[in-house]
């Protein structure tokens, strides 16, 4: 009989606590499905322009090809939401006649296949854009087309249009790469700001701590949805704009949680063997305290993002958002409760649920980081 000899215990890898941390959390089933689903979500919606678009993929006509849609894809910001280039391909470029303006790729689908010469167009999954706008030269659809509208390429609007023709899918679709985007880069902002100027305050503590949290309540005072509406008015509102105002007060929480943390910790035992032994106070505070403060502020960024969400939503259902146009939930809310007594109450609903299974993905995966990183489940002190 032959015994399979065991490694020494010495020589066996130990997993790391946040090894740890993470398979506690691929543990959490509804939590790490969320993440998942939220992941893949918002990484295909950088792929919108050749996924969701009026633009064609590819073009052959006349034994020449070309691929407007591909190209949208490199000049086009589907974070901000606004056009890099206008150049566009007009539509007497394909045999489209007296069109002069930007080619109708639908309509040049459905005009190829009539003539029967050998051209052909092929479009995106789902042939319609968030500016497609119904009513312009050539496009035959009304507005306020009903769900599952067809249209006359013989195609279905999956949630049909708005006030102004927009599809209304396709502007869901873009706006929720605008929303997560611009709830990441303000959380970040914000944790760039609050983490070292919370750390500062906590760890050197004295006159310094005290005069910054008088001018952190000032500060925190300010009346910040007056300020924007005053800016907003005098000036074009942008993304970097919105982001900027944001940001110049978010990041007044995350100091507090931050001071705090490093006021705990710098009274332990490890803080005052590492000040014994010499170790310069910028590295006390990186490799030592900071490791051990940042589980709340894990914790808390989910929450972070959902704030940022409901910002962006909340000034573009007042008008002051971003500017009309771009794909927006706030303003198609805003769109929707104008007509909702007409009978179009998918205007309403649409964005509202859309907003609804983000915010609530997201608050699964807040939930999950939660638990996971529980310090009385995994603690790390050093």
């Amino acid at each position: 009989m032959f015994f399979r000899k065991s490694k020494p215990q010495s020589d066996q890898k130990i997993p790391t606590i946040m090894q740890r941390r993470w398979r506690k959390f691929k543990s959490l089933k509804r939590g790490y499905l969320a993440f998942r689903v939220l992941s893949i979500a918002y990484l295909l919606s950088f792929c919108l322009p050749i996924l969701v678009n009026n633009q064609a993929l590819m073009i052959s006509y006349n034994g020449q090809w070309a691929f407007p849609a591909v190209r949208a894809f490199f000049v086009e910001l589907p974070i901000v939401g606004l056009i890099v280039s206008s150049k566009t391909y007009q539509g007497v470029t394909f045999g489209q006649e007296n069109n002069t303006s930007e080619c109708r790729y639908r309509d040049l689908k459905v005009q190829y296949q009539q003539q029967g010469q050998g051209n052909y167009v092929i479009m995106p999954l789902y042939p319609y854009g968030p500016r497609d706008i119904v009513g312009a030269e050539g496009v035959k659809e009304d507005v306020f087309s009903k769900p599952l509208a067809s249209t006359s390429d013989g195609g279905f609007r999956l949630f049909g249009t708005d006030d102004s023709g927009a599809d209304v899918f396709s502007k869901i679709a873009y706006g929720f790469n605008i929303s997560i985007s611009f709830a990441l880069l303000l959380s970040l902002i914000e944790y760039l700001i609050g983490v070292p100027l919370g750390a500062a305050l906590g760890y050197l503590g004295g006159k310094f701590d005290m005069f910054m949290q008088r001018v952190i309540e000032i500060w925190a005072s300010l009346p910040l949805l007056f300020l924007i509406i005053i800016i907003v008015s005098m000036t074009k509102p942008s993304f970097g704009l919105l982001l900027f105002l944001l940001s110049i007060v978010g990041w007044v929480g995350i100091t507090t949680y931050m001071r705090a943390e490093f006021y705990r910790e710098k009274a332990k035992d490890y803080v005052a063997a590492a000040v014994s032994i010499g170790i310069p106070t910028w590295k006390i505070m990186i490799k030592h305290i900071l490791p051990n403060s940042l589980v709340p502020l894990i914790t808390f960024f989910p929450f972070t993002l959902i704030g940022g969400i409901t910002a962006l939503v909340s000034l573009d259902f007042l008008g002051f958002g971003l500017p009309p146009g771009t794909p927006s939930w706030g303003s198609m809310i805003s769109i929707g409760l104008d007509h909702i007594n007409d009978g179009y109450w998918w205007l309403t609903i649409v964005p509202l649920t859309a907003m609804f299974f983000t915010l609530m993905l997201t608050v699964f995966i807040g939930e999950a980081i939660r638990e996971a990183f529980d310090p009385k489940v995994f603690s790390r002190l050093r």
